[in-house]
């Protein structure tokens, strides 16, 4: 699910034009990183600007692996304010992003031989996409931070480019009447900006397509999947204590094999939603994600039933379907928050619909476990 992180970093005095001293004040022990994509710094205007590179290094790299598997995410990035790549003047090009380091790193990779001036905002470290939702990718924050950085002063045009997933939170009008500067959408990837200039700032349908394809929809799945730890642990601990259960009461000498089983058709459970219902999402069917973990979850149950299950108690083993079930669906649910596909009214929707049906099996299952166990 989107979440909005803390604010660890300090807060910085910008009513004087930035200097190098901002940079580094900026960077505290909670917020530890390494700056190697820093080159240098240039001055212009009394102003003493970093220069980056567009090489993404081995460190960018372990970063971006390291976050992607829920590590440092709240850490992980940049300082707002006004950066250089390559040798930028005053004609050229001011691409606006956020201070999350993996959209940073994605648009200086894209700027590869260009001259160009990047201008970060401070949005807590969040993504474009979701800090424009949020409201920290917003029309203020874009006013403030043009009149911090005396934009006016670096540049001799009044054209700033914006990437399209940002323009939720940003009213170009009011960035206009107030700095002066025409906001202009990009393309939804980066990779497609180079294309975006040379045709004269505009964007065909191709550019304006979000995609979300399966790279994409993979990306997403380490970081979901260890989010959900706790979810996991709570499944596996009710399943090892009903598999403990008998006709004759507790018995530990079940906790071996029923204990093991038991274990590994919750873990199934939740790969299914957590795992398997994103990487084919487009292929499941359904609308919902919440119906398409019960899809899944279903298949994998039946995997299960042909190849590990060696009960023959059709109360127990109708119960574990609607565990395998109720789990799948409750976890592939989480994945709309990770999504292009929905909307917060969408996902409160869906969770009215789904929540008491995924309750409603879980509850089921665990009756008929205790049944199909406990009634000789």
């Amino acid at each position: 699910m989107i979440l909005k992180m803390p604010r660890s970093h300090v807060e910085i005095n910008y009513s004087h034009a930035l200097g190098y001293s901002h940079y580094i004040n900026y960077f505290t022990p909670q917020t530890h990183m390494n700056r190697g994509y820093i080159t240098g710094y240039i001055n212009v205007k009394n102003q003493t600007i970093p220069r980056v590179t567009s090489e993404i290094k081995t460190a960018d790299f372990g970063g971006a692996v390291m976050v992607r598997w829920g590590f440092g995410r709240d850490r992980y990035m940049v300082a707002p304010g006004l950066y250089a790549i390559g040798a930028p003047g005053s004609t050229s090009d001011v691409f606006v992003t956020s201070n999350y380091k993996l959209s940073f790193d994605h648009l200086r990779k894209n700027l590869k031989e260009d001259d160009a001036w990047i201008l970060v905002l401070d949005t807590n470290g969040i993504n474009v996409w979701c800090a424009a939702g949020k409201g920290t990718f917003g029309t203020q924050e874009l006013i403030s931070r043009i009149r911090l950085v005396e934009l006016e002063t670096i540049v001799n045009h009044r054209r700033l480019i914006l990437p399209q997933l940002g323009a939720t939170g940003v009213a170009s009008y009011k960035v206009k009447e107030e700095t002066g500067f025409n906001v202009l959408f990009g393309p939804v990837r980066a990779s497609d900006i180079k294309r975006f200039i040379k045709e004269g700032y505009k964007a065909d349908k191709e550019m304006r397509k979000v995609k979300f394809d399966f790279i994409d929809r993979l990306k997403l799945i380490p970081n979901d999947f260890l989010y959900g730890k706790f979810y996991l642990s709570g499944a596996v601990v009710i399943v090892l204590i009903l598999s403990l259960l008998n006709s004759d009461g507790i018995s530990l000498s079940h906790i071996s094999d029923q204990g093991s089983k038991a274990a590994l058709i919750a873990s199934l459970a939740y790969l299914s939603g957590i795992v398997l219902t994103p990487m084919f999402l487009p292929y499941i069917p359904g609308r919902y994600f919440s119906l398409k973990g019960l899809f899944t979850g279903s298949l994998i149950f039946m995997i299960y039933l042909l190849f590990f299950s060696t009960s023959h108690n059709l109360a127990v083993i109708i119960s574990w379907l609607f565990i395998v079930m109720a789990i799948s669906s409750f976890t592939a649910m989480n994945f709309t928050g990770s999504s292009t596909y929905t909307s917060l009214s969408g996902v409160r929707k869906e969770m009215k619909i789904f929540i008491p049906v995924q309750i409603s099996l879980g509850v089921a299952g665990i009756l008929l476990q205790l049944a199909g166990k406990l009634i000789k």
